[in-house]
């Protein structure tokens, strides 16, 4: 079938898929994964989970990263629109702390490769989204760590967004463009920022 193309990101250990997409009047097809197309790409992943999360306008999830049992991911969105985002946390890596954003959505189909040693987060820019994930390890209870969303050392530029940063990880105080408030999960309101995460 199609073949999937791999584009580089700015920073190392990052990929952009593009798969082929056959549209006629009937719809589409289009073949997300193909473990001998990566491969002769270059990338040898062994992915052993997918899972899948719904999300309303405004939700942000993240940043979020394992300590022992970290995984490569590749992030897509079915249903939607998402401003996906990534940072390095590489030890000795010389993009450390630097972040990459694109936005994925059901119409563009594009897929975030993401290595092992990244946070990963997104903010969801639809009424609704649906994303994929696929895994490189088991989800593991008690092996999470986070960076607050918005570390203003990290700087992500979330698009459609408003407000201003008033020292925490709360969401009061921001918005979307439109109004819509951003949704944060408890535990994504506690997150350190990168310096006191990583005591540099």
């Amino acid at each position: 079938m199609g073949k999937l193309k791999l584009e580089s990101c700015p920073i190392q250990g990052l990929y952009i898929i593009e798969p082929t997409v056959f549209s006629d009047s009937r719809g589409y097809f289009v073949e997300t994964y193909n473990r001998r197309d990566m491969e002769e790409l270059g990338i040898t992943l062994d992915f052993v989970q997918d899972s899948q999360s719904m999300s309303h306008k405004g939700t942000l999830r993240g940043l979020h990263y394992q300590k022992q049992h970290p995984q490569a991911k590749i992030i897509r969105v079915i249903r939607g629109r998402i401003y996906d985002v990534a940072v390095d946390l590489r030890s000795g890596s010389s993009s450390f702390g630097k972040w990459f954003g694109l936005e994925l959505s059901e119409d563009n189909h594009r897929q975030l490769l993401i290595s092992r040693g990244f946070a990963h987060g997104f903010l969801t820019l639809s009424d609704v989204a649906t994303v994929c994930y696929k895994a490189t390890d088991f989800y593991h209870p008690g092996d999470e760590g986070g960076i607050a969303w918005n570390d203003p050392e990290l700087g992500v530029d979330w698009p459609e967004l408003v407000g201003g940063y008033s020292g925490t990880p709360s969401p009061k105080g921001y918005s979307l463009r439109d109004g819509s408030p951003i949704i944060l999960s408890e535990k994504d309101q506690r997150w350190p920022g990168i310096k006191e995460a990583f005591k540099f």
